[in-house]
């Protein structure tokens, strides 16, 4: 991989990124690199965390990270998607084979159910055209209502957006965090 474009920070870090840092990360982890990194423009850093979409929203924990594993693996953004599969991956409940398919060319249809597949055509159709067609999104309103599909159209480019940033940054991958597996 190539070198960092921009050296995370280490601590000591100033009261307010500290502050950031602490609301975003878990008791006793320390800062992800991304974060680190983005602190050298602590108002960019403080807008990225406020907009994050990680909260209890109106769809389930397993729908919102199917949404960022499969943006951010059709964007190449190999830290991200390691990131939210370790930190998330299993509390999801998704299987090895869900995981390594979230990166594949075609989505295998046999793993997912009709629900799942529908996010994942909506990650698919946004990335490709920026737009979602008018039968896919009648198959999401089957499942999904007007509240939530904002959210998933919001979480897939947010985590569009993510993907530059670390990608743009070549911001090195964690130690723990898995690589892509197909």
């Amino acid at each position: 991989m190539n070198q960092p474009r921009v050296q995370p920070l280490n601590p000591p870090y100033s009261a307010d990124i500290q502050a950031a840092f602490d609301r975003v990360m878990p008791p006793g982890m320390p800062p992800l690199k991304l974060f680190r990194s983005m602190a050298h423009n602590p108002r960019v850093l403080q807008r990225m965390l406020a907009g994050g979409l990680l909260d209890h929203g109106s769809i389930e924990l397993r729908e919102r990270e199917l949404l960022i594993l499969r943006a951010t693996a059709l964007c190449g953004a190999e830290y991200e998607w390691g990131v939210h599969v370790a930190a998330f991956a299993g509390k999801a409940g998704f299987s090895a084979q869900q995981i390594a398919d979230t990166c594949s060319g075609r989505i295998d249809p046999t793993l997912w159910s009709q629900a799942d597949q529908t996010l994942l055509e909506l990650a698919d159709s946004l990335h490709a055209s920026s737009t979602v067609g008018e039968g896919l999104w009648q198959r999401l309103g089957t499942h999904f209502s007007d509240e939530q599909l904002i959210e998933c159209l919001l979480l897939v480019g947010f985590y569009h957006a993510v993907s530059f940033v670390v990608n743009g940054l070549r911001v090195e991958l964690e130690d723990y965090a898995p690589r892509f597996t197909a």
